[in-house]
C-alpha cells in the first residue's frame, strides 16, 4: 500500500530534523572538549608588552597580573570592572607594591561584562600608544575576554595569560563541568551575534 505523501513529507521531516540535532549535539560536544582541555591550561607572559589587563572575578587573577607588573613584564596595568568602592590597597594585598608600581596601576569602575571590559581597556590603550597588551581572566573566560578585545582593539597585538580558577583545580567535578558549559554557550552566543539574548556577555 502506497504511502499518502503527507505521511512521508512528515517522516521525512522527523528524520531531517533529527539528524540536524543529532549532528549540532555531536559538534558542540567536540567544540566543548576543545573548550574544557584548553580552559585548563595556564598562559606563559611574553618578556615584554606594552600593558597588561586584568579582568576581574578572582583573586588569584588579580595576583597574577601585580605579579607580571612587579617582574616588569609591562609598565602599566589595568584592573577592569573593579567594583565601585574598592581601591588598590583592597586588591594589591596579596602582592605588595611599592609608591612607583601603584602609581602604574589604573583601576576601571564601568564595566560589568566582558564587552564592557574591552570597552574599558581600549580607550586606556590607544591613550598610552600600546601595541603589544598582556591580557590575564580565567582559562574558562579566556576565548570570549580575547574575542571582545579583538573586537575593540583589532590593531593591538594580545598575549593571554590565563590563570587556573580554583574550581577546576584537581579531578573534574560536576559543578566545575556545568560552569564551563555555561562559559562555552556564552562563547558561542558571542561568536554568533547573540549574546544579548542569551545573556552571553555577563562577565
Amino acid at each position: 500500500m502506497t504511502e499518502p505523501p503527507g505521511q512521508w513529507y512528515a517522516r521525512w521531516g522527523l528524520t531531517a530534523v533529527s539528524a540536524v540535532v543529532l549532528g549540532g549535539g555531536i559538534a558542540w560536544g567536540v567544540g566543548f572538549a576543545r573548550f574544557n582541555s584548553a580552559a585548563r591550561q595556564v598562559g606563559e607572559a611574553p618578556a615584554m608588552a606594552d600593558g597588561i589587563v586584568v579582568l576581574t572575578g578572582g583573586a588569584d587573577r588579580i595576583e597574577a597580573a601585580l605579579r607580571l607588573l612587579v617582574d616588569g613584564r609591562a609598565p602599566l596595568l589595568m584592573v577592569s570592572g573593579v567594583a565601585r568602592g574598592a581601591d588598590l590597597a583592597d586588591l594589591a594585598h596579596r602582592v605588595p607594591l611599592d609608591a612607583d608600581q601603584a602609581g602604574r596601576v589604573t583601576l576601571g569602575h564601568a564595566a560589568q561584562s566582558t564587552s564592557g571590559n574591552a570597552a574599558e581597556t581600549a580607550p586606556w590603550v590607544r591613550a598610552h600608544g600600546m601595541r603589544r597588551l598582556i591580557v590575564v581572566t580565567a582559562g574558562y573566560h579566556m576565548p570570549r575576554a580575547l574575542l571582545a578585545m579583538q573586537r575593540a582593539m583589532p590593531e593591538v597585538e594580545l598575549h593571554p595569560v590565563a590563570v587556573q580558577s580554583p574550581a577546576l583545580r584537581g579531578a573534574p567535578q560536576a559543578t566545575a563541568v556545568r560552569m564551563l558549559a555555561s562559559e562555552y554557550d556564552k562563547l558561542l552566543a558571542v561568536r554568533f551575534g547573540v549574546a544579548r539574548l542569551l545573556d552571553g556577555d555577563a562577565p
